[in-house]
């Protein structure tokens, strides 16, 4: 019990259960269904590319091109579903942006095992390239008109509460997509050999060279699955908008490292879970929704995440010192 209590994930759990009791005190209709539900949708997009963003952090790297390569991946993929007029299944979007997405986080883990570059610059570097060639070659307009299957499947609903004034609080099936991911996500960290090499390889290079582990083969994979993610958050974000817009999730990037630190994972690497990730993603996503219930200011939002990605970097630190 007292291990329990000790753990960096029932903190974070016990602060969001406060923070949560404390607006709804604060403003009465943050108990809503529709509030709720409204907040869970709202931590999709966020959580999908904070695993990612987590399994570059762990191995001791950064990428900060995610959005970039979301946008690039989401609005070729519609831009060619609607050329062809598309009208199969979810499926293929998914694929389609998924393997773009993949393919440009690739492109980070060469550029950064082959001529040893440092991540931070890579990512800025490949992330304005992205959105450079995106803006200039492929176009800026907004794609109104999506495929049909990504209309259906922002419309896709697991569950359906009528509210007192007869409309319809629906809570959005892409909560278990980030769920699902999350699970998988986990279990590959904790029980497989790769996964355990990203910890490795972020505690001590060095070390997880001599018991045999691969560098490149991890920095490929991290980068890569951040990429895929990245794509695969796109296409659900746009499906959710009902909309392609390229100058979407402009400056996201920060918000999610926010929420990864938070949750518990060191910048330095090797340190952080998944469980932390997500509840980190959930305060996160619940502090900004709280600024608008109390009726502070939306411009308060940066600021709020900046002092969050303060606080949570420093209580890391103070935290790894008193283990050491």
């Amino acid at each position: 019990m007292g291990k329990l209590l000790k753990r960096n994930e029932f903190i974070l759990f016990c602060i969001l259960l406060l923070f949560a009791c404390f607006v709804g005190f604060v403003n009465t209709g943050f108990w809503s269904p529709l509030n709720i539900f409204s907040l869970l949708k709202s931590s999709v997009v966020m959580g999908i590319f904070a695993i990612g963003t987590l399994m570059v952090i762990l191995s001791g790297g950064i990428d900060i091109s995610f959005p970039a390569f979301s946008v690039f991946s989401f609005y070729i993929t519609v831009k060619y579903l609607v050329a062809i007029k598309y009208q199969g299944t979810i499926l293929l979007p998914f694929v389609l942006a998924v393997f773009i997405g993949m393919s440009l986080g690739l492109v980070n883990a060469f550029l950064i095992s082959k001529f040893r570059l440092a991540p931070l610059i890579v990512t800025l570097g490949t992330g304005s390239a992205v959105t450079g060639f995106l803006r200039a070659f492929v176009g800026t307009g907004i794609i109104p008109n999506l495929p049909s299957s990504m209309v259906a499947f922002s419309r896709m609903n697991i569950l359906n509460t009528a509210l007192p004034d007869g409309s319809i609080a629906s809570l959005s099936v892409s909560i278990f997509l980030f769920l699902g991911l999350a699970v998988g996500a986990a279990f590959f960290l904790k029980y497989t050999t790769l996964g355990r090499g990203i910890y490795a390889f972020g505690g001590d290079p060095v070390a997880a060279l001599r018991v045999g582990f691969n560098p490149i083969k991890i920095q490929c994979f991290v980068y890569g699955m951040a990429g895929a993610l990245a794509g695969a958050a796109g296409i659900v974000h746009s499906s959710l908008i009902r909309q392609a817009n390229p100058r979407d999730l402009e400056g996201f990037e920060m918000e999610i490292i926010a929420s990864v630190v938070l949750g518990g994972a060191s910048l330095t690497g090797g340190k952080g879970t998944v469980l932390g990730t997500v509840l980190g993603v959930f305060i996160l996503v619940l502090i900004k929704s709280s600024l608008i219930l109390v009726g502070i200011p939306s411009d308060w939002q940066k600021v709020v995440v900046g002092a969050v990605l303060i606080t949570a970097t420093v209580a890391t630190a103070y935290r790894m010192k008193r283990h050491a």
